[in-house]
C-alpha cells in the first residue's frame, strides 16, 4: 500500500493576517503623500478666499489653479502621484455623495412644477444644443460633454462628475471647468444689472439666476444681490437643478456603452459604466428628505464636501498640461460661451412666456 508523506496529506497552515494585510498597508502609505499634497493645495485656497477680492473665486477653481501652476513649473513629485490619482477618483466620487445631504424633496416641491419645468427644459436644450455647436466646430466629443454638463447644471461639480463615465483626459477637465467658471462668473456680475430692465419680479429673477448660472455660489451671489426672495428662490433653483446631475450623469454611462458596441468595443469595456456614487448622492438626497438633520451639522457638511471637491480639483490641476491645455485652441472657449448664451436666453424666455 502506498503511504503519503506527512508533508504532503497535512493541510496549509493558515494564512498570517498580518501577511494578508501588508499589501493593504502598502497601498495605504503609497497614497499618504499625494493625499498630504492635495489636501494642503486646498486649504491654502480656503485660506486665498481670506483675501480682499479673492473671496468670490471659488476654492475649487482657485485649488486647481494652485495645482496647474505648481505641475507647469516644479513638476509633480512621482511619490505623489498614487495619491493624486486617489483624490481624483476615490475622493471625488465620495464628495459628490455628500452633495445629496444639500438637496430635499421639499425643495424640488418648492420649486413647483412651472419652475421644475423650467430648469429641466433649459437642462435638456443646453445640453443638447451645446453638443451640435461642438460638433459643428470640430471639437471633441468628451471636452464637448464636459462644457455641455458644466453649463446645463453646476459647473465645475457637474464637470468632475460626468467625466467620471465620459474619462476624458484631466487637460479637458481643466478647460471645461475654465469655461462655466469665467463665463458663470461674469453672469454672476451682469445679472444684478438686469431685473429691473427686463421687468422681472424677485421670484422670477430669482428662478432665471437658479436655471442658468453655473456655480452654486454664483447663484447666491447673483441672487441676494435682489434682495433677499430673490436670493431665497434663486438658492432652491439651483438646487433642483444638481438633483438632475444624477439622471445625466447615468445616460451619458450608458451612452458612453452603446458608442462602445457600435465602434466594436468588447462587451466587458461596452457595459455602462455602475455610477455607484450617483446612486449614493440619491440615496442621501432621501436620508435628507426624511431625516432632520441639524443646521449646525449641515454647515459642517457643506465645508466638508466643498473641502473635498477642491481637494479633487488640487488633484487634477497636478496632472494638466498646459501645453496640450493650449493645443486645443478657442474653439472649445466659443462652445462654452455659446453654450453660456444659450442657457441664459432660453430659460428666460421660458420665464416670460410662462409668467
Amino acid at each position: 500500500m502506498t503511504t503519503i508523506p506527512a508533508a504532503e496529506c497535512s493541510s496549509p497552515p493558515p494564512a498570517d493576517p498580518a501577511t494578508a494585510s501588508a499589501p493593504r498597508l502598502r497601498g495605504l502609505r503609497a497614497v499618504i503623500p499625494g493625499l498630504a499634497l492635495t489636501a494642503a493645495i486646498a486649504a491654502t485656497a480656503f485660506a486665498l478666499r481670506l483675501v480682499p477680492g479673492i473671496g468670490v473665486v471659488s476654492p475649487m477653481i482657485l485649488a486647481m489653479l494652485i495645482g496647474i501652476t505648481l505641475h507647469n513649473l516644479a513638476g509633480t513629485p512621482s511619490l505623489a502621484v498614487p495619491g493624486i490619482k486617489f483624490s481624483v477618483r476615490r475622493v471625488l466620487r465620495f464628495a459628490i455623495i455628500l452633495l445629496g445631504l444639500q438637496l430635499s424633496v421639499a425643495q424640488l416641491i418648492a420649486v413647483g412644477g412651472r419652475g421644475l419645468c423650467i430648469i429641466a427644459a433649459s437642462l435638456l436644450a443646453t445640453f443638447a444644443v451645446t453638443s451640435w455647436i461642438g460638433h459643428r466646430l470640430g471639437v471633441d466629443r468628451k471636452l464637448t460633454q464636459l462644457i455641455a454638463a458644466g453649463s446645463s447644471i453646476c459647473g465645475a461639480s457637474a464637470v468632475i462628475a460626468t467625466n467620471a463615465v465620459t474619462d476624458a483626459p484631466d487637460e479637458d477637465v481643466a478647460y471645461a471647468v475654465a469655461c462655466v467658471t469665467v463665463f458663470g462668473s461674469l453672469a454672476m456680475f451682469c445679472y444684478p444689472l438686469l431685473p429691473a430692465l427686463l421687468r422681472l419680479d424677485p421670484q422670477s429673477y430669482g428662478l432665471w439666476a437658479g436655471a442658468s448660472i453655473h456655480e452654486i455660489a454664483q447663484v447666491v451671489a447673483a441672487g441676494f444681490q435682489d434682495g433677499a426672495q430673490a436670493g431665497e428662490f434663486a438658492t432652491i433653483a439651483k438646487l433642483a437643478r444638481v438633483a438632475m446631475l444624477a439622471p445625466l450623469v447615468i445616460v451619458l454611462g450608458a451612452w458612453a456603452a452603446r458608442s462602445a458596441r457600435r465602434n466594436g468595443g468588447d462587451r466587458q469595456a461596452a457595459r455602462p459604466p455602475l455610477p455607484w456614487f450617483v446612486l449614493g448622492f440619491v440615496a442621501l438626497v432621501g436620508v435628507n428628505s426624511v431625516v432632520a438633520i441639524p443646521a449646525e451639522a449641515k454647515g459642517w457638511i457643506v465645508v466638508v464636501t466643498t473641502f473635498l471637491l477642491t481637494l479633487a480639483l488640487a488633484a487634477m490641476g497636478l496632472e494638466t498640461d498646459l501645453r496640450k491645455l493650449a493645443a486645443k485652441g478657442i474653439r472649445p472657449a466659443l462652445v462654452g460661451a455659446l453654450a453660456f448664451l444659450f442657457i441664459a436666453s432660453f430659460s428666460l424666455a421660458l420665464i416670460k412666456l410662462t409668467g
